[in-house]
């Protein structure tokens, strides 16, 4: 390997109200590595990379790309150095195409009336999806591909700007394990054809399996740079928070118990852009959680899972098959089918959804008014229609110290300017924090960091020793396997199969997703 740097950021510091995100850090990119950024929520670690990609400027410091000084006001100057990122969540207009999401702002135009050239353009992505593995539909809308192909997108647009260092800000926060697999096979391959990668992660298997180098930030503050093929998880988890982390989790036999969800001939036709031909992406589908259980929903992202969760919250409408087969949703011995989204959730259903921007927060609120965007109306917080401010911020106050939320400017953050995974606190705060009976939780530490994590699942296993149910809904098999009681498997919006953690495996939990195998109970 070239030791040369090809990229140096020297004595990084930048300031916003009421806090340093970057406290004098200095970071050195190899040529033709993948060097990976690791740090707790609010560590520092995209405000970094989005000083070296320009969208904001450092207060001290400087950087170097092969050894000059270089000056990035704005992205524009970054992607003139060949710098390209992939944002958390991602820059794409949805209602554009794959194509014209890839050439905006860089379209090839033909002279002299400055038409963009489309075939050319086309062809040249047609070429890189084919040279790099990223196989896409350029005439297919954004609005209608999935996440892990959003993501291929975004990769693209860095390709077709020939970008030689790419920055990659939790780029499987929201994959599927099989997209996962691809994706760093695909960085693998981009690092073989001399792309450097700088990679913000939270996941240490990860950073074990494709990174060469790992430097760990806290609290804004550096740490250190290290080997990876000579430390550990261990050693880097313990980098990263200060203290080792228990990977284990401890669980009670529970006896038991009546069951706290019941759900019978539920249907829910896809939520697809498609409306032309929905199909069922949920079919009659039943199911139950007992009182003190955590039940997992395992699959293959696309199976039914998102539409079971909108159907069972009421994001979206259930659709009657027949009328002998009548659809029912029963809540601690309670009909809730029809009730609404606030009735649910005062009768004691807690959502953590999938979408955090769409379905969690209101960004441009305050952190304290979206933690009691579903209990605002309690006497607690309002006498007679008018909001009780203080009482708010005491009680939003006592939330971030309980869940470790960092903010710049307290209660009163704007939910837009917070990190990913501290957005997801919040919600996880506001609603572990509400009476609830049943929790359902989907990806319920994407975005967070192994700190953060193991602090969630003790609360989810809390839940459980109190005697809620918790219905869970996770792509990470880790995860599903450590915390459940029951797994469910959905397979082309069915149940498949019914699994105990303690006597199956990833592999036979990984053919009942794909299909290859069926519970003789749900045939």
């Amino acid at each position: 390997m070239n030791n040369d740097y090809i990229i140096e950021m020297l004595h990084i510091t930048k300031r916003f109200p009421g806090i340093i995100a970057n406290d004098d850090i200095s970071l050195q990119l190899r040529k033709g590595e993948i060097h990976a950024l690791l740090g707790e929520n609010g560590a520092g670690k995209s405000t970094l990379m989005s000083i070296l990609f320009g969208l904001y400027q450092s207060d001290e410091g400087e950087i170097r790309k092969n050894g000059q000084v270089v000056k990035i006001n704005n992205p524009n100057d970054a992607t003139n150095l060949h710098i390209g990122m992939v944002h958390q969540h991602f820059k794409l207009v949805e209602v554009f195409s794959v194509l014209d999401n890839i050439i905006l702002g860089s379209e090839v135009v033909k002279t002299p009336f400055a038409f963009i050239d489309r075939k050319t353009c086309k062809q040249k992505i047609i070429e890189l999806s084919e040279r790099y593995g990223l196989a896409i539909n350029p005439d297919a809308k954004i609005c209608d591909i999935s996440v892990g192909m959003q993501q291929r997108v975004e990769i693209l647009k860095m390709l077709y700007r020939e970008n030689d260092v790419l920055i990659f800000d939790e780029p499987t926060a929201v994959l599927t394990p099989q997209e996962i697999s691809e994706l760093l096979q695909i960085m693998k391959n981009l690092c073989a054809e001399g792309k450097s990668i700088l990679f913000i992660t939270h996941k240490l298997n990860e950073i074990m399996s494709v990174c060469d180098r790992c430097s760990v930030l806290r609290k804004g503050k550096y740490v250190g740079t290290v080997d990876v093929v000579t430390t550990s998880k261990e050693e880097l988890s313990k980098m990263m928070v200060g203290h080792n982390i228990e990977f284990s989790v401890q669980k009670t036999v529970q006896e038991n118990s009546k069951p706290i969800l019941q759900v019978e001939h539920l249907s829910v036709q896809s939520s697809s852009q498609n409306s032309s031909k929905k199909k069922l992406a949920v079919n009659d589908v039943s199911f139950s959680v007992n009182a003190g259980e955590i039940v997992s929903i395992a699959g293959i992202d696309g199976n039914g899972q998102s539409e079971l969760v909108f159907g069972l919250t009421g994001l979206e409408k259930i659709f009657t098959q027949s009328s002998t087969n009548k659809t029912k949703i029963i809540l601690d011995g309670v009909d809730i089918t029809k009730k609404s989204i606030r009735e649910k959730s005062i009768f004691g259903l807690s959502h953590i959804p999938e979408d955090r921007h769409k379905y969690g927060l209101v960004l441009d609120f305050s952190l304290d008014k979206n933690i009691v965007l579903q209990r605002y109306w309690q006497n607690e917080f309002q006498t007679k229609g008018f909001i009780k401010n203080q009482n708010i911020e005491n009680y939003a106050n006592a939330l971030i110290e309980k869940f470790d939320i960092r903010t710049a400017q307290g209660c009163q953050t704007q939910v837009r300017s917070m990190s990913g995974g501290n957005q997801q606190k919040a919600i996880i705060a506001r609603e572990l924090d509400k009476e609830h009976k049943l929790l359902i939780a989907v990806q319920p530490t994407r975005g967070l960091d192994i700190g953060a994590i193991d602090f969630i699942h003790k609360q989810i296993l809390k839940d459980r020793e109190q005697g809620k149910g918790v219905l869970l809904i996770s792509y990470e098999l880790d995860e599903v396997m450590k915390l459940s009681d029951r797994i469910l498997v959905m397979y082309e919006g069915q149940i498949v199969g019914e699994l105990n953690p303690q006597t199956t495996n990833v592999q036979e939990l990984g053919l009942y997703m794909a299909g290859a195998k069926r519970d003789e109970k749900y045939q």
